[in-house]
């Protein structure tokens, strides 16, 4: 019996070493992408032959000993070739064509005569006549999500309330993807439905930037006996008063003139608390003071906190002010003066 090879792996754009967590996020976005319910006309026709190419890939690369058998079979092949399969080798001699439709029904999904020269017709989940093959109990999804803290939260730690869409196991097909008619209506073949939830995270004190923290159980539910899944939060910093950059922060700080010139001691702020800074005589706007181990926690010790000089200039100075400003005015013009007459 001559077919056309099919490439399960190109189907769902994912490479031969994919993790199964990977083989599976690739699918559940291709099957939502192309279910034939969001197309109309023309383009439904091709989604509903996409959804069921979509749905056959992942049937075998989404078990373990489908993908196994499959990926020890296809070591014959070359992508693309014409291939001759003997019935008897794979264990049945079923033989029937694919037959498409330009209305989905769901109840007419069928797998291609590729797939079933490999794995017969008879494992089929939940299909009539099939037998489901998996164990209804299943631990829940586990989450990844991101919540970003300002720098005093990371520092000190906080608990808040986080709203999560959260994926969980389709009550309807039990999580097979399929019911007795076919595609699962429910979850539209994904196996999971999203349902959204607020779950209350305490995060604890001196995270670094970047750290993930892992939440047993707050991920999407289980099904039957199977726990729930967990939550892996990311930890990102976002401080409209510092600029973030991994365990480092920067921030301005504002000098007068005076102070900039003649040198001075300031408090400036850190994560850590106020300290006391000393200004050297001749600083420059612009300039960069580096004040070590006073920024982000890090997997060793601590970042930096670097402070970038501006030099403000006050509005409505009081005249005695401005009467000083135009000596030092005056006594530049003299010492400029005097300098070209040396050099004449």
């Amino acid at each position: 019996m001559h077919m056309q090879y099919i490439d399960y792996y190109e189907i769902l754009g994912v490479p031969k070493s994919a993790t199964e967590k990977e083989i599976k996020q690739a699918y559940r976005k291709l099957a939502r992408k192309h279910h034939p319910d969001l197309h109309q006309g023309d383009a439904k026709a091709q989604a509903e032959e996409k959804f069921k190419q979509i749905n056959e890939a992942y049937e075998v690369l989404g078990d373990p000993d489908k993908r196994a058998k499959y990926d020890k079979l296809g070591m014959n092949w070359r992508a693309g070739d014409e291939v001759q399969f003997d019935p008897s080798a794979t264990g049945n001699g079923y033989t029937y064509s694919y037959q498409g439709s330009t209305d989905f029904d769901p109840s007419g999904f069928e797998f291609s005569n590729f797939f079933n020269s490999i794995f017969g017709q008879d494992f089929s989940h939940g299909k009539p006549g099939g037998r489901r093959t998996r164990s209804a109990n299943y631990k829940g999804e586990d989450v990844n999500a991101e919540i970003h803290l300002s720098v005093t939260e990371l520092m000190q730690g906080v608990e808040k309330d986080l709203r999560l869409s959260a994926p969980n196991v389709c009550a309807a097909c039990e999580g097979q993807r399929f019911n007795q008619r076919g595609v699962c209506p429910a979850c539209g073949g994904t196996g999971i439905t999203e349902a959204a939830k607020t779950v209350k995270v305490k995060i604890p004190a001196g995270l670094c930037p970047g750290a993930s923290l892992r939440l047993k159980g707050l991920g999407g539910k289980g099904f039957g006996t199977g726990a729930a899944g967990d939550l892996y939060l990311h930890i990102q910093v976002a401080d409209p008063a510092w600029l973030v950059n991994g365990s480092d922060l920067e921030a301005e700080l504002t000098l007068y003139p005076e102070q900039a010139v003649l040198g001075d001691r300031v408090k400036v702020a850190t994560p850590h608390g106020p300290v006391q800074l000393k200004i050297q005589p001749g600083t420059h706007s612009g300039q960069r003071l580096r004040l070590k181990n006073k920024g982000l926690p890090q997997k060793q010790g601590l970042g930096d906190l670097y402070l970038k000089i501006r030099i403000d200039i006050p509005q409505n100075q009081p005249e005695d002010e401005k009467a000083l400003y135009r000596k030092i005015r005056d006594a530049k013009a003299a010492n400029q003066h005097g300098q070209e007459q040396g050099v004449a």
